[in-house]
């Protein structure tokens, strides 16, 4: 059988270790991610390159005004498009960042507040007599700042969600009005 403060000890070093390892998988997916953006604005930087090279060509090959500004009408909508899309993709490696930090935290408060119970129960077994009513209350306090939490994610994540459908109909409602507006602007 062990001491009460051994049995402290030995749970705070599991909640350390437990620590440890929740921030290096935070730091690997957070080097993941960021993996994720410079591949992609290397990638966007590359083609902007060269497409802006094969543009200048093209408008530089004008041979009159009208010419000019139909051609630079005509390349206003992929770029519209291409920007459109950029900004998805980068909300895309947003979200799914987010959402593995919030998996890993989950999962990491889940074990921590097992092993709290645990712990609970195992000292409320060695309690002296009496104290029935101090473990109680701990044990209600613990299961009320569980129930905040649960509350808090909840909350957040409808939050998340809410914020990711208004992105995509402002993105939806963006892209349709380029569409419109590039056949205009190449009358123009």
């Amino acid at each position: 059988m062990f001491s009460i403060p051994e049995q402290f000890s030995a749970a705070t070093k599991a909640n350390f270790d437990a620590q440890l390892a929740l921030i290096t998988a935070l730091t690997g997916k957070a080097f993941e991610s960021v993996e994720k953006f410079v591949d992609l604005n290397m990638t966007v930087a590359k083609t902007s390159l060269e497409e802006s090279t094969a543009a200048a060509k093209q408008l530089f090959s004008a041979k009159d005004p009208q010419e000019f500004f139909s051609l630079s009408a005509a390349q206003a909508q992929p770029n519209a498009e291409k920007a459109i899309a950029y900004s998805r993709h980068l909300a895309t490696i947003a979200s799914s960042t987010q959402a593995e930090f919030t998996k890993a935290a989950e999962t990491q408060i889940a074990e921590t507040n097992r092993k709290v119970l645990a712990l609970i129960e195992e000292v409320s077994k060695n309690a002296p007599a009496g104290s029935e009513n101090v473990v109680a209350l701990f044990k209600t306090a613990i299961g009320n700042a569980n129930a905040s939490y649960d509350h808090l994610t909840k909350t957040t994540k409808q939050a998340v969600e809410a914020l990711e459908a208004n992105l995509s109909t402002a993105v939806t409602q963006i892209s349709q009005a380029a569409v419109k507006a590039a056949p205009r602007a190449a009358k123009k």
